[in-house]
């Protein structure tokens, strides 16, 4: 629903803004020449850097299984398990908490009051260190459980990727700091920032992981060393980059205030934060089932999800840089351009995911090659990339959908559905295709087509009929 005539596309809805204020952070943005022109070229323009910086920062995370590629099997298998666990317990946790941000920043900014937006990233960071603690902890203890679920031929694995996670442990506060940090750029409408502290700690990163495991000799534990270094450096090139480049307009003094203020944050962070690891958990939870169907089947779950986490970044840049424009313009009141540059992120989601489709489609005799060379499991990833192909299409939607729940304020919703969409239906149909009817791994993705094709007609069904715009500006208000 939108306001009424009174609150134009090019007139804020609520008039307690200060209107100097926001003319001067609108510009460009609430032109009067609005349409979906606007939007998609501003969408557009934030997505290019956006998606370049959440390729390099998912490659600086994953870089240690390159470090110690030629060093033997037992290190690679160590770093793939400290990964996956560091990603589950820790980065996802400090990612999906972040994205409360992308609706808090952006109405603050757009409300006409730039210095919440740094307050905000105060109080997130600082819960964030805080969490850093308990998450510590468990990667500390980690080799203790991976000695207790893995089988005693694995044990030097389990006490290598015990040790990896607990060198890692140095890193955690960096990273959480940037998650952070980097949402306080992108609330300005800077996304080239975090791209530029990125390449640079990328270069640092695969320096200092040569010189540390080959230069030095230091074998393994050199590529935790330099992967914890380079998270501990993101976030300090970011502060950098606002004392001597650009972004210090946002900045709130260091006071109080931080401590107060909680409990509307937190209505969001944990909501957001189960969107995100409920999808998460459930791709884990595949490639677990996968184990049991055979190695071959194994092989080839790790291949094409890695196959679709890599296209995954590019809609999901669409939906970060969209919601991001998104929440700003519901905190400014421009409630008919929000409207439509939801309609433009959706439309351009699909496109995005098509056009993953296509190039997976074309490229399937070539892709297989990438990932194997053993013909049993080079067939099984033959045959299962046209249904991985579809399946980008309601992936990159359901991602730009749940951005703009977030964008609007509704994280909770998102995490209702997807929590009951993957648990409820497609994992439990997905094991019942796999070994009730016998299809196997490709029964397994069928249930996960299924899950993502109900949550983008529910998601879908909300944004076309339920949501209120005039409502989410008021709340966007209420917040600052």
């Amino acid at each position: 629903m939108l306001p009424e005539e009174n609150a134009t596309e090019s007139s804020p809805l609520l008039r307690d803004a200060d209107p100097e204020a926001t003319a001067r952070r609108t510009s460009k943005k609430t032109s009067k020449k609005s349409g979906w022109r606007l939007e998609l070229s501003i969408i557009s323009k934030y997505t290019a850097p956006l998606m370049a910086a959440l390729l390099l920062q998912h490659a600086l995370t994953g870089s240690s299984i390159f470090m110690v590629g030629h060093l033997g099997k037992r290190e690679i298998g160590a770093v793939s398990l400290a990964n996956m666990t560091a990603q589950i317990t820790g980065y996802f946790v400090f990612q999906g908490l972040a994205t409360c941000l992308d609706t808090l920043c952006p109405q603050a900014y757009g409300s006409g009051k730039p210095t919440m937006v740094g307050l905000h990233v105060q109080r997130l960071t600082l819960f964030m260190l805080v969490l850093t603690v308990p998450i510590g902890a468990i990667w500390f203890n980690a080799d203790r459980l991976f000695l207790l679920v893995l089988p005693d031929e694995s044990r030097e694995t389990a006490l290598l990727a015990g040790l990896y996670l607990k060198i890692a442990i140095a890193g955690a506060p960096g990273y959480a700091c940037f998650e952070s940090g980097k949402r306080f750029f992108q609330a300005q409408g800077l996304f080239g920032a975090s791209l530029v502290v990125l390449l640079v700690c990328s270069v640092l990163n695969i320096f200092m992981g040569w010189l540390l495991v080959w230069r030095l000799q230091w074998g393994f534990v050199g590529a935790p060393i330099a992967v914890a270094i380079a998270n501990s450096l993101l976030p300090v090139f970011l502060a950098l980059y606002v004392i001597f480049i650009k972004g210090s307009e946002c900045w709130h003094p260091i006071s109080m205030e931080v401590w107060r203020g909680w409990g509307p944050m937190l209505s969001l962070a944990i909501p957001s934060w189960l969107m995100i690891e409920a999808e998460v958990l459930a791709w884990e939870f595949m490639t677990i089932v996968s184990s049991h169907l055979g190695a071959t089947e194994l092989a080839t779950q790790a291949a094409i999800s890695t196959l679709s986490d890599f296209a995954f970044q590019v809609s999901f840049s669409i939906a970060v840089a969209g919601g991001t424009h998104i929440a700003y313009l519901v905190g400014a009141g421009f409630l008919q351009r929000a409207a439509t540059a939801a309609k433009v992120m959706v439309l351009s989601s699909f496109g995005a995911g098509l056009a993953n489709m296509l190039v997976i489609i074309t490229l399937r005799g070539v892709i297989p090659g990438f990932f194997s060379d053993i013909g049993e499991v080079w067939h099984y990833i033959y045959i299962l990339l046209p249904l991985g192909a579809v399946i980008q299409i309601p992936d990159a939607v359901a991602t730009s959908l749940n951005s703009l729940l977030r964008a609007v304020g509704r994280p909770d919703l998102g995490s209702y559905v997807q929590l009951s969409i993957y648990y409820l239906v497609g994992l439990p149909l997905g094991i019942a295709f796999a070994f009730v009817l016998d299809w196997s791994i490709f029964g397994l993705w069928c249930g996960i087509l299924i899950a993502q094709s109900i949550i983008v007609l529910t998601e879908g069904f909300y944004f076309w009929k339920m949501v209120d715009w005039a409502k989410a500006s008021r709340e966007a208000i209420e917040r600052v």
